[in-house]
């Protein structure tokens, strides 16, 4: 199986309990060394490659290389994904396209290099999507967007490959305890907001347990998938959750007031820190293009998962 950003968070932790059932797994993101350690500490067979999931020739050389290293692919995971805050007026434009390139455009390309082998195993391709995809919310205009199109997007590809034996499934997270989290927990308007949102959905919760109800519902290949056991409910009133959002929204607009110009509004945390430090270095023409037995070298990509 496939999992991208895997060097940390969620991945990191859906890698380590989905090796101790048995799989063979390949990891994919970047920070190589984090990914080799990660790989190390895997019970089962693995193997680590660094590129960058927006990068189609890359992810076509990293499905063709766990191919032809594990043999065959049944599971696929796309959990790669960076965040950014702050107000959209205000926000970096790069920023804020990154996040829909990385979390939107970079799940699809994930999917379209490995379909085939998908197809050809009858596979399991997961989403992992957030409870941003249900609850459009203010200063997080580029992710929600970007899970809300993730979640359409698999849903639509769901129809398309099902004939082929394909299962798609979407996987839903609140606030997971990741550095993505941490990381936009420093800023301290972010952290307020959060703590003011309506119970249960105020919450941080610990990424073990929600990684089990991921692994649990890939056991059975399920369409939908819950990290934490009330986003079930939230399905049933999602149509409602865009105007209450908007009126109660404003308020904590006006309460925030100026402070909401102080918002840092580039990538938040380790992973969106790797991803622009990737690009960075890529832009210098210091990264290069070639592949080893377990990395590719394409720059860029992403890593970790919270909300």
């Amino acid at each position: 199986m496939v999992v991208t950003g895997a060097a940390r968070g969620v991945g990191e932790l859906l890698a380590g309990r989905l090796s101790a059932r048995g799989a063979t797994v390949a990891l994919v993101g970047l920070e190589p060394e984090r990914l080799s350690e990660v790989s190390g500490r895997l019970p089962g067979e693995s193997g680590h490659w660094y590129a960058d999931v927006t990068d189609h020739d890359a992810m076509a050389r990293v499905a063709r290389e766990v191919e032809e290293r594990f043999g065959r692919v049944d599971i696929v995971v796309a959990n790669a994904g960076v965040a950014a805050g702050g107000l959209f007026a205000a926000s970096d434009p790069d920023a804020w396209r990154r996040v829909i390139e990385v979390n939107l455009i970079g799940s699809a390309i994930t999917a379209r290099a490995f379909l085939p082998v998908l197809t050809q195993n009858r596979g399991y391709l997961l989403q992992i999507a957030s409870l941003a995809a249900l609850a459009p919310a203010p200063l997080m205009t580029a992710y929600c967007a970007a899970k809300s199109g993730v979640e359409a997007y698999a849903h639509s590809l769901r129809a398309e490959v099902g004939p082929q034996g394909v299962r798609v499934g979407v996987a839903y997270l609140s606030w997971t305890d990741t550095d993505m989290v941490r990381g936009a927990d420093q800023d301290a308007v972010l952290r307020e907001l959060r703590q003011r949102l309506p119970w249960p959905s105020n919450k941080t919760y610990p990424p073990g347990p929600a990684v089990d109800r991921i692994v649990a519902g890939m056991e059975r290949r399920a369409s939908h998938v819950y990290g934490q056991w009330w986003l079930r409910g939230m399905q049933g009133v999602r149509g409602w959750l865009p105007g209450v959002i908007g009126v109660v929204g404003q308020r904590e607009m006006r309460r925030f007031g100026p402070r909401l110009g102080q918002v840092r509004t580039g990538l938040v945390g380790a992973g969106g820190a790797a991803d622009e430090g990737a690009r960075g270095s890529a832009t210098g023409g210091t990264t290069g293009s070639t592949t080893g037995s377990t990395t590719g070298s394409t720059a860029g990509g992403t890593q970790g998962r919270g909300y």
